[in-house]
């Protein structure tokens, strides 16, 4: 396997485009030897890439990153005066099959916001804030401008995030990938002090439940929707579908970028008592939710305080699903839930409101075994 670095600056040495040749003997003459780039690998083209993305890359950017791109390693300096007894927090993750969506169309510059998405709002759900994130992208053969699109992404999810885009890597896979395909991963480092730790050893009964609306599909259940909608509902993603409104077609839609949460948990922990986050990702409400209640209590859901987006609709529709198959693949339209103290259920309402954030009261923690209880029907209409 052989990896182009993103991020260097320096060259390799000879051009892998350069015609080598080698004194023969007899007949023979003189013959060409082989180069990288017989073998399908253009340093060239993965230097090229990295000066398309640095000037997308300094937009993620924060104070405590030292040095430029181009090291062996990306350095932040974090300034231990700040806390008081500091945990590192650690999260990897990847894109899926949404990303098939994406190289069917050639639209390249959103799937870097999924990514950052998936690896910045699992930091938050234990209370950390997201510090720097390196990436990962595979391809069959670096096109410059289709990586720098990639990179673009990534760096504006970091923005938003409020995280550095601290490096990474391009491998070119000749040979493995087809050159059209690529795939991409994400590591991100975060901090929380040590006593602010958030899970089911501060969840209590009583606890008001708070769901934070989706952008949509998010990045997960990609390959069940490929299949109903594209394979056996013979779907074409340049299909206007009325129910998304303004035109807007079933590729735009499956393409929606992931929804990142990260500052505005960090800041809701601020304002109230948060006792625990849950990103909401595969496994749904039920497999999430879950994950953060203690073995003494239950979590109660109300599905009839809101409704699904349209495109839940669609999958389930198209695939003839059930409801409890779409709710273990898919978010529903939750993208992110709190459990907060009960006194504080209606400022966090009103915090996540004023930060632009669709949000509502989905239920409560009472006694029970450590079990996600979904009742009532969806909305409609």
């Amino acid at each position: 396997m052989t990896h182009v670095d993103e991020r260097a600056s320096g060259g390799s040495g000879n051009s892998p485009d350069k015609q080598l040749w080698t004194a023969g003997s007899g007949r023979a003459g003189r013959r060409r030897t082989v180069t990288y780039a017989d073998a399908g690998v253009s340093i060239h083209a993965g230097e090229r890439a990295v000066e398309l993305l640095k000037g997308k890359v300094k937009r993620a950017h924060r104070p405590e990153v030292m040095g430029d791109l181009g090291g062996f390693a990306g350095l932040f300096k974090l300034d231990m005066s700040k806390y008081r007894e500091p945990v590192l927090a650690s999260s990897t993750d990847g894109v899926g099959t949404k990303l098939v969506i994406a190289q069917t169309l050639q639209i390249h510059d959103t799937v870097g916001i999924d990514l950052v998405a998936m690896v910045v709002d699992d930091l938050v759900a234990c209370g950390a804030e997201p510090l720097f994130l390196l990436d990962y992208i595979a391809c069959g053969e670096v096109v410059p401008d289709r990586v720098a699109e990639i990179g673009a992404g990534i760096a504006d999810g970091c923005r938003y995030a409020g995280c550095a885009l601290l490096g990474g890597e391009t491998a070119e896979h000749p040979g493995v990938m087809r050159p059209d395909e690529y795939d991409i991963s994400g590591t991100g480092v975060g901090v929380v002090e040590h006593d602010a730790i958030l899970g089911k050893h501060r969840v209590e009964v009583g606890d008001a439940v708070i769901a934070m609306r989706s952008s949509g599909l998010h990045s997960n259940g990609y390959s069940l929707v490929r299949h109903v909608l594209l394979g056996q509902g013979r779907m074409r993603l340049e299909t206007v579908i009325d129910e998304f409104g303004s035109q807007r077609t079933l590729g735009e839609e499956l393409l929606t970028p992931t929804k990142i949460y990260a500052r505005d948990c960090l800041d809701l922990m601020k304002e109230c008592e948060v006792r625990a986050l849950a990103h909401i990702t595969g496994g749904g409400v039920p497999g999430n939710l879950v994950r953060v209640l203690p073995e003494t209590a239950d979590a109660v859901v109300d599905r009839s305080t809101w409704r699904p987006q349209p495109i839940f609709d669609l999958v389930r529709a198209k695939g003839r699903i059930e409801e409890m198959e779409m709710e273990a693949t898919f978010n529903m339209g939750v993208g992110m839930m709190a459990v907060v103290a009960p006194a504080d259920a209606d400022r966090a309402l009103a915090f996540l409101a004023g930060r632009g954030i669709e949000s509502w009261q989905v239920g409560e923690v009472v006694e029970g075994t450590g079990e996600v209880q979904m009742v009532g029907s969806y909305t409609s209409g």
